[in-house]
C-alpha cells in the first residue's frame, strides 16, 4: 500500500493550516495531481457531509466526477460526540474499542440507536443521491473527507466500497491521526494525507472556519459542481 505523506511529515504541524475545506481539498488536488490524466477513469467519492467540499474543491482542479456515499456513526445519544461504531451501506457496521465492541453492538441494537442511524443512512443515499453500487464496481475510487480522527466512519466507508470489487480504492484526506492513517491505509491501494499528526482530537481546529454542513449546503454544492 504506498503512502504519500508530504515531506517533512515528520514536523510537528500547528493549527490551523488551512482557511476553510475548500483551501484544503485545492491542496489535496495538489497532492494527487497524478489523477488528473489517469489511464483509468477515477470517481471522487465523498464522505457526506464534511468531505463533500474537499472534494468538490479537488474535482475542480483534477477534472474527476464526484459522488457521494453516506456513512453514519453511531453513539450513545447522551454522549453523541463519542462514537461507539458507525454504519454504512450493505449492511457494513463497525464497532470502537476490540474486546468491548460486542458490548457496544448489543447496547446499540438493543436501544435502537442502530435502527436511528441505519434510517438516517437510507435518507441521506436518497437525498444525496448516492449511486446504486453497480454504478461503482469495478471503478478507479478515491474516498475524500475533512480529516479523520478515530477513523470508525472511513472504516466503514472503505470496507463498504472494497465489497464493490473497484479496480482500485484510495483514501485521501487532508489530516488524519497518523496511527489511525497507518492502520486505515491496509485497507486501500493508496493512501494520501497532507498532514499526519500525532494524538489528533479534533479535526475543526486544523481549519480557520470549520461549520457544520446542512444537508442544503451539500445539495447546492453537488448541484452546482454537477451543473
Amino acid at each position: 500500500m504506498p503512502t504519500s505523506f508530504p515531506s517533512g511529515a515528520d514536523r510537528r504541524f500547528e493549527p490551523p493550516l488551512w482557511a476553510d475545506r475548500h483551501q484544503a481539498g485545492l491542496e489535496l488536488a495538489r497532492a494527487c495531481g497524478r489523477l488528473r490524466n489517469p489511464v483509468l477513469p477515477v470517481a471522487l467519492v465523498a464522505l457526506p457531509r464534511g468531505g463533500v467540499p474537499v472534494a468538490v474543491a479537488m474535482a475542480g482542479e483534477l477534472g474527476c466526477p464526484v459522488v457521494t456515499w453516506s456513512v453514519r456513526k453511531v453513539a450513545d445519544p447522551a454522549f453523541p460526540e463519542v462514537a461507539i461504531g458507525a454504519v454504512a451501506p450493505g449492511g457494513v457496521a463497525v464497532w470502537r474499542d476490540g474486546g468491548a465492541a460486542r458490548r457496544h453492538e448489543q447496547a446499540a441494537r438493543s436501544r435502537g440507536w442502530l435502527a436511528q442511524q441505519e434510517q438516517e443512512l437510507e435518507r441521506r443515499q436518497r437525498l444525496f443521491g448516492d449511486p446504486p453500487p453497480e454504478q461503482l464496481r469495478g471503478r478507479h475510487l478515491v474516498v475524500v473527507d475533512d480529516g479523520i480522527a478515530t477513523g470508525m466512519t472511513v472504516e466503514a466507508a472503505l470496507l463498504s466500497l472494497r465489497r464493490l470489487e473497484p479496480s482500485r480504492l484510495e483514501l485521501a484526506v487532508p489530516v488524519a491521526d497518523r496511527g489511525v492513517a497507518n492502520w486505515l491505509g491496509s485497507l486501500v491501494d493508496r493512501l494520501t494525507v497532507l498532514a499526519p499528526v500525532h494524538d489528533l482530537t479534533a479535526v475543526g481546529l486544523w481549519y480557520r472556519r470549520f461549520e457544520q454542513l446542512s444537508d442544503a449546503q451539500v445539495i447546492d454544492q453537488l448541484a452546482r459542481l454537477r451543473g
